[in-house]
């Protein structure tokens, strides 16, 4: 191939061409704009740099770092040109660049090599800069809950696909496919991340997935189960109970609620209402909640621990303890179903209970808003999630938040899971 000097523009329509067609073989384009630097392109697409020189009358290369289109490349066109530059000086003075590096990395501490180090610097360096706070808390939950404990002591390089593979399915065993995925998500962005800083070769997090991990969850609630719910919080009590009837009740996300600061609630006056403020929610823009009587009853029950929270058992952090609370409330449906099993002359060994998520309950009460009438758009609009009903132009120009509406729908959903958990509960009673 020809040399070329090599410039942004030319380098978009390299790396334009091998994601679309790829390469047949390994290919290195030099860089005329600086003689020994080459970008090195691989079939599956991905590029990297290298510098070729002469070192003792033997020809060596060293791989500078990859290459990734983009404006937060680790390596682009003028960085690896730097670094080609430094490489030829040390050449120049009669050493080898190669050898030296494979020296330093030698003496480099075993510890800052093992998943928890690399993980401190990923969610120092990306997570915290990239994300707005509602997001860096998500991500950092999920990777001290899920991927840290795993992995705490293994070397960043021996993370092999059946590794990735098996800690998925783990998570998805126990009932949370929507955690596995988005953990793989968080995986797939930081092992991109260790390609990008030439930490690992390539990434482990496998381009598929298996259909538990990857499916979309349909999973709704039963009137039944509703009403064993609702009775199970009863029974767990503060601070667990409080929180799951809020979900249920506005339909809201679960860090959402769990984080909710009291300077958000307007609970006097007729428009009771939690302003979610967009810093906190999923999409950026400020969300209205009408309160409904039922939601407007728990919150006033809630204890008053300090200022800033309406959910904390510290006055100085939100709640947490989110897998604790699940176990605590599937525990006490789980109690009542065998309780109501027995009184009927059943087996309570015979009780099974359906595994269901924290999200499932915001996907119920929009199934249950839907079910008392009101439309797709009035729905979504309390949860605050845009899937296409509302499109193109009118979309952007219609800034109408649907708060009476919304109002209606959160108060009739809270009549109706009023009316199943007195009703259904008296039903059951001998």
């Amino acid at each position: 191939m020809s040399k070329t000097i090599l410039t942004q523009k030319k380098l978009e329509s390299i790396g334009k061409a091998a994601a679309a067609e790829g390469y047949v073989v390994r290919t290195e384009i030099p860089d005329a704009g600086l003689p020994g630097l080459y970008l090195v392109v691989q079939p599956s697409g991905s590029m990297s740099w290298a510098v070729r020189y002469r070192h003792a009358g033997r020809p060596r290369k060293m791989t500078i770092g990859p290459f990734v289109l983009g404006d937060d490349a680790t390596f682009p066109l003028s960085v690896a040109r730097a670094a080609a530059r430094e490489a030829l000086r040390i050449v120049a003075d009669g050493r080898d660049p190669a050898a030296e590096r494979a020296e330093r990395e030698a003496q480099r501490p075993a510890e800052m090599d093992l998943v928890p180090a690399v993980l401190d610097d990923f969610v120092k360096r990306h997570v915290k800069k990239k994300n707005r706070e509602s997001t860096q808390k998500n991500t950092i939950a999920f990777i001290d809950n899920e991927i840290r404990p795993v992995w705490k002591s293994r070397d960043i390089k021996t993370i092999t696909k059946r590794d990735v593979v098996d800690l998925l399915d783990k998570i998805a065993d126990r009932g949370a496919p929507e955690s596995a995925a988005r953990v793989r998500a968080i995986l797939s962005k930081f092992f991109n991340w260790c390609v990008d800083r030439d930490i690992v070769d390539a990434s482990p997090v496998p381009k598929g997935t298996t259909a538990k991990q990857g499916s979309s969850r349909e999973r709704v609630l039963t009137d039944d189960e509703i009403r064993l719910l609702w009775l199970a919080c009863d029974k767990a009590g503060w601070p667990f109970g409080p929180l799951v009837k809020l979900l249920l009740l506005t339909a809201q996300r679960r860090n959402e609620v769990a984080h909710a600061e009291l300077k958000e609630f307007s609970l006097t006056g007729n428009d009771q209402q939690w302003v979610i403020p967009e810093e906190r929610t999923k999409n950026g823009q400020e969300h209205g909640v009408p309160l409904s009587a039922l939601a407007l009853q728990v919150i006033e029950a809630l204890p008053k621990v300090g200022k800033k929270f309406l959910l904390s058992t510290t006055g100085e952090t939100p709640i947490s303890g989110f897998s604790k609370a699940k176990k605590i409330i599937d525990a006490e449906m789980l109690a009542l179903a065998k309780k109501e099993a027995v009184e009927r002359g059943l087996e309570a060994d015979e009780v099974k209970l359906e595994a269901w998520t924290f999200h499932d309950l915001r996907r119920t009460a929009a199934s249950g808003m839907a079910r008392l009438g009101f439309p797709v758009h009035v729905v979504e609009a309390v949860i605050n999630h845009k899937s296409g009903a509302i499109q193109g132009v009118a979309k952007i120009y219609n800034r109408y938040d649907y708060l009476d509406e919304k109002r209606q729908a959160l108060t009739a959903w809270a009549d109706l899971v009023q009316q199943i958990a007195l009703r259904q509960a008296a039903a059951a009673l001998p």
